[in-house]
């Protein structure tokens, strides 16, 4: 092996749909329709599913919070909680969204992409993200 190259896991489509179906089913069990967004580890748009009756904003809101949390590499509750707290500076981050319901999917602690949930109460949303994240375990 090259000591100059590295070899590193990356998320696949197979992956992000089991991801998907795994908050899907959490969002059905408590009656939230919501849009789903799984980005790669560098924010690009890998997967999107948009449950009937969804808010037309939640498809953008969605694909933002998965940016946001792939890009900071921090799970958006993080800098929603320092809003909350009276960091305003937050609101200045180029292409964030501190709102919750963004979720980094980790593997051996590596970032593999991130999951966004748009549609219910932002802390369901959260709820919805880290459903669809805990499936990235049992692959």
């Amino acid at each position: 092996m090259n000591p100059l190259l590295q070899t590193r896991t990356v998320l696949t489509l197979a992956a992000a749909e089991r991801i998907a179906q795994a908050a899907e089913a959490h969002a059905r069990a408590g009656a939230h329709a919501v849009a789903i967004a799984i980005v790669d580890e560098a924010g690009r748009l890998l997967l999107f599913r948009r449950m009937d009756g969804t808010p037309n904003a939640g498809v953008e809101v969605a694909i933002r919070k998965a940016e946001h949390a792939a890009n900071y590499r921090r799970d958006t509750v993080f800098h929603q909680e320092l809003l909350a707290q009276g960091h305003t500076v937050v609101l200045g981050l180029p292409h964030g969204l501190p709102l919750e319901g963004g979720v980094r999917l980790l593997y051996r602690e590596h970032l593999l992409g991130a999951i966004g949930i748009s549609g219910a109460p932002s802390a369901q949303d959260g709820e919805i993200a880290r459903a669809g994240a805990l499936a990235l375990e049992s692959l």
